[in-house]
């Protein structure tokens, strides 16, 4: 089955080679795949398993244009787009399939199929590089340009804000620091991802002096509860208090903290507590790499990082409307091995919580595993927001500037020519 994988889907590669797990694992220590352990004498085929399941974004050529006018392929500058890509496939495949999920070829559920769907080099696909790509835009990011850890991170969180499906709430940590009381009021807010957050009008009962009476509308002319904060609207058309924030549901967590862990290269004082992360429930990984080179990291095995290489170029797969999605070339055969010396001190941590639980769980795991007896912390974990920062907003869906209705958000112009690329150094945490 691998042979006719790679025969069939590969066209070119660039970086190092993709081998045989066998011949690059160090058999005498434990080996570690987002938060699940395996002692590799007798794990060997679960271990293959697990790498086989996840989703493998690469490369892709010959897609429709981006924006209508843009480039055809990613070949060169998507590396970082792929590698968020894979981060929040793994988070939806938590949240619609589980973590016991294993992917088995020609055997794909409509779950699975709608998960892939939301990744399609096509521009009405959710989560696609024609969505990505635009998105950047608001990030200062022209399309054909190379995004940072920092960048992704903040790119997907607005396309989120779209994503009725999966409902998520993903926070990206500022400044190193990971606030409890921000990520609960976030997850428990009363708003759902249908809703826009634009501008909003309120109807008022002019009799009653001016109290307003309904639902409030966006200026999508969607309705927005959120605005509601203290009392929210029945079915029989009266007002009720709102529950207290306790008390309200979890919607589930994608949680991104962009780290930098040096300055030219990672301080080896950071090892340890990478590979803590690396062993976390809920843990999805970090992306980061070498300068030029973005790579999605999985785990570790000894003294070495597993991560998943996208500098594949493929394909676009374009299937019909009577046939499945042709999936093996979304699926890696063999992982890849970096030494964590070689890693740019630029990452991205990434971790899901399903439930409130799993979010308290994650912040004591981190208090033992990372944070104990370390002089010097990867990231901090407060309980309450610093009070030099400013007040905490819900994140808007940015329907007052984009037109939700529509597929592609922008008509962009864009900027892929080797001559015109630029770095992504516009903030402390870029580094491609």
């Amino acid at each position: 089955m691998a042979g006719l994988i790679m025969d069939a889907s590969v066209v070119t590669y660039e970086g190092v080679s993709s081998l045989q797990s066998e011949n690059y694992l160090d058999y005498s220590e434990p080996a570690w795949i987002l938060g699940k352990h395996f002692v590799l004498e007798d794990d060997l085929e679960e271990f293959n398993d697990e790498i086989l399941s996840l989703f493998w974004f690469t490369y892709r050529k010959n897609f429709k244009p981006i924006g209508g006018t843009g480039p055809t392929s990613d070949s060169g500058w998507g590396c970082m787009l792929r590698c968020g890509q894979m981060m929040l496939a793994q988070a939806m495949v938590l949240r619609h399939l589980g973590k016991n999920w294993r992917w088995k070829p020609k055997r794909s559920n409509s779950t699975y199929m709608m998960i892939l769907k939301s990744f399609l080099e096509k521009k009405d696909s959710l989560y696609s590089i024609h969505q990505i790509a635009q998105m950047g835009v608001s990030e200062g990011k022209q399309i054909g340009q190379w995004f940072g850890p920092n960048t992704i991170s903040q790119v997907l969180k607005k396309l989120a804000m779209f994503d009725e499906w999966s409902n998520f709430s993903v926070h990206v940590a500022l400044d190193n620091t990971v606030v409890i009381e921000d990520i609960k009021k976030l997850c428990k807010s009363s708003y759902s991802s249908m809703e826009c957050f634009g501008p909003c009008t309120s109807y008022k009962d002019e009799s009653n002096s001016g109290a307003v009476v309904g639902r409030e509308k966006c200026s999508c002319g969607k309705s927005d509860r959120s605005s509601v904060n203290r009392r929210s609207w029945n079915r029989m058309g009266s007002y009720r208090r709102a529950p207290s924030l306790s008390q309200r549901p979890w919607r589930p967590l994608v949680l991104f903290i962009p780290l930098r862990l040096g300055l030219n290269e990672i301080n080896p004082a950071y090892y340890t507590a990478l590979k803590a992360c690396l062993t976390i429930n809920g843990s999805l990984g970090f992306i980061g790499g070498k300068p030029n080179h973005a790579y999605y990291f999985i785990g570790f095995n000894a003294h070495r990082l597993i991560y998943l290489d996208p500098h594949t170029t493929q394909q676009t797969v374009t299937p019909t409307k009577f046939s499945a999605i042709p999936d093996e070339s979304y699926h890696c055969v063999y992982p890849c091995f970096m030494n964590f010396s070689e890693l740019d001190p630029s990452i991205a941590l990434g971790f899901y919580c399903d439930t409130e639980k799993e979010f308290d769980d994650l912040c004591q795991a981190v208090h033992e595993l990372i944070m104990s007896d370390v002089k010097r912390p990867m990231f901090e974990l407060s309980k309450e927001r610093p009070p030099h920062w400013p007040p905490f907003e819900l994140p808007k869906r940015p329907c007052d500037d984009l037109d939700c209705a529509r597929a592609d958000f922008t008509e962009l112009t864009f900027d892929f020519g080797d001559d015109e690329r630029t770095f992504d150094t516009d903030g402390e945490y870029e580094i491609l």
